[in-house]
């Protein structure tokens, strides 16, 4: 890592390695992940570590230890076993499991995350290997602040943090969930450069309503029904402040948590601390930039476009917040914006006259005689249908064959993870739509051909944003996250997007571009930080090459 830094802002690999008791040396090195290069130690390295005798003769470059880890990845016969394998990799050798990840992120992110690590979570308690992560229970109220200090770093920067209850769209996996956190933050490093020292995975175990979870002996969660209420909340606000006192400068990423609590956060903490909820606010990001570059695409002006959403959880609504603010960017009113995007649930259209509407979709709500999806999208004829249910095959036929019928390229995006509950495929979307569709997803589906043309379906990955954000935030020690550093982001990101790809109905730029888009993003984000006197440091001579300067290189 590059030494010129803004004050506080990281350390370098060996600096991090000060904060040891005591010097590693010998078998304790080849055991320590961070200090473990295996057979990539020089001669001198061996003689002055004390690790004659314990290696293999040969010295074996990163280089050449990332293409032996990548032809035995590719001899596992599923891809859990791939899962398992590389974690197995990053605890044994921290920095060749991020140089590889970083090289193949294309090939490894549907492993390391979405759709891969939702079976790690339901399989979490079989596969355990290793203790990772900060695990708080209800046993912990009132001596939070005292446990972290069993953390073994003093300058965290990035936390992730679940409870565990609404984990993709599996639902209430309990502490199975720290898969979660534990793969995010694998991303931060990959994909915005976080120094892993830094980075900090957190589970919030309240419990969980899972039966099947509770009955079995090999779940290893508090094992009691979900804590709620003020006692829930009370927790929540214990660690959020007791984070706050031990690590003054660090980002909570809040994760996968159910929309009634993940909204009560957001309201409660984003004022206070530096905080984000990635469903809500990293998915609208992404959300807003695939919707600006499909635009390109169809040639509807940002302000003429309609939106329509099925499903109106934590993820939808966030992503119909930050699209209002960049409609009203673009020139309309606030009322003119929520005009422009509906929601249909599984109840039907959110018409005024409805009495089960939350607080965060009451003000989408409209008058109609639409009360089924397919009939609200022929009166509303929508650019854009974005589906967040969960629930695979919502986007029937009927449903594309609509948007088809009323729009010459139809946006459709499949959002819902992991890959089989989507809303529909790819080869679904241009079938139906006989080829026009303009389709994006939340987990990866391969390049396909209709009728003679070759299409690369975009993935909407919130790996393109958040790493971005938190790069940003803490690079000039921001002390909130806005809305406008969202939409900045997106912007960044759409931004990526050139010609040669949305003529391939690419509306993503590629996945092997994602250190430079989060520079890009951390950059936009640390702009909007100084422009909106959020920034605690002060404003470098050249914003770009601090931020560079600060990413993790894991070489050796």
């Amino acid at each position: 890592m590059n030494s010129r830094l803004a004050p506080g802002v990281s350390m370098s690999y060996h600096e991090g390695m000060a904060e040891r008791e005591r010097p590693l040396r010998g078998m304790d090195i080849i055991h320590d992940s961070r200090s473990n290069k295996g057979t990539g130690f020089t001669r001198e390295e061996r003689r002055n570590l004390g690790l004659r005798g314990l290696l293999p003769y040969q010295i074996s470059s990163q280089e050449l230890q990332a293409q032996r880890v990548m032809e035995n990845f590719r001899r596992k016969e599923n891809n859990m076993e791939r899962y398992i394998f590389l974690r197995s990799l990053e605890e044994r050798n921290e920095r060749l499991f991020f140089r590889v990840l970083m090289d193949n992120i294309r090939e490894l992110l549907p492993i390391v995350y979405t759709p891969t690590v939702g079976q790690a979570c339901q399989q979490f308690a079989n596969i355990f290997r290793h203790a990772k992560g900060f695990y708080i229970t209800p046993e912990d109220k009132g001596h939070i602040r005292d446990i972290l200090n069993n953390w073994p770093v003093e300058d965290v920067r990035i936390i992730v943090v679940t409870d565990g209850e609404r984990i993709l769209g599996l639902g209430d996996l309990g502490a199975n969930g720290m898969g979660i956190p534990i793969g995010k933050l694998s991303l931060y490093t990959a994909a915005g450069g976080i120094d892993p020292l830094r980075c900090m995975p957190v589970m919030l175990d309240v419990g969980t309503d899972n039966t099947e979870l509770l009955n079995d002996p090999l779940y290893m969660g508090w094992p009691h029904a979900r804590l709620r209420g003020r006692e829930y909340q009370s927790l929540v606000e214990e660690f959020v402040f007791s984070v706050q006192d031990k690590y003054p400068k660090a980002l909570i990423q809040f994760e996968d948590f159910a929309t009634p609590n993940a909204y009560h956060h957001l309201k409660r903490f984003r004022q206070a601390v530096l905080s984000f909820n990635d469903d809500i606010q990293g998915t609208a990001a992404v959300a807003v930039a695939g919707l600006k570059a499909a635009l390109r695409i169809s040639g509807t002006p940002l302000r003429d476009l309609r939106v329509m959403f099925l499903g109106a959880g934590s993820a939808a609504t966030g992503m119909a917040h930050l699209l209002t603010r960049a409609l009203m960017e673009a020139g309309l009113s606030e009322g003119e914006a929520r005009k422009q995007v509906q929601f249909v649930d599984e109840h039907g259209l959110l018409i005024s006259s409805r009495k089960d509407l939350t607080p965060q979709n009451i003000e989408y709500s409209v008058d109609s005689e639409a009360r089924d999806f397919v009939s609200a999208i022929r009166e509303f004829e929508p650019h854009a249908i974005i589906g967040a249910t969960g629930v695979p095959g919502t986007f029937s036929r009927e449903v594309v064959e609509s948007m088809a019928a009323v729009q010459q390229r139809p946006i459709i995006f499949a959002l819902s993870n992991p890959t089989d509950r989507a809303e529909c495929s790819a080869a679904q979307a241009y079938e139906w739509s006989s080829g026009r569709a303009i389709f994006a997803s939340g987990s990866p589906f391969q390049p396909l051909e209709y009728e003679g043309k070759r299409f690369e379906p975009a993935q909407g990955n919130n790996v393109y944003i958040f790493p971005g954000v938190g790069l940003g935030a803490i690079s000039v020690a921001a002390s909130r996250i806005s809305d406008s550093m969202f939409l900045a982001a997106a912007d960044a990101l759409a931004a990526r997007v050139k010609q040669e790809q949305l003529e391939r109905g690419s509306i993503f730029p590629p996945l092997t571009e994602l250190r430079n888009i989060s520079l890009d993003i951390a950059e936009a984000v640390a702009l909007k930080a100084y422009e909106q006197n959020l920034a605690r440091y002060p404003h470098p001579d050249d914003l770009r090459e601090l931020i560079q300067g600060v990413m993790y290189d894991p070489s050796y």
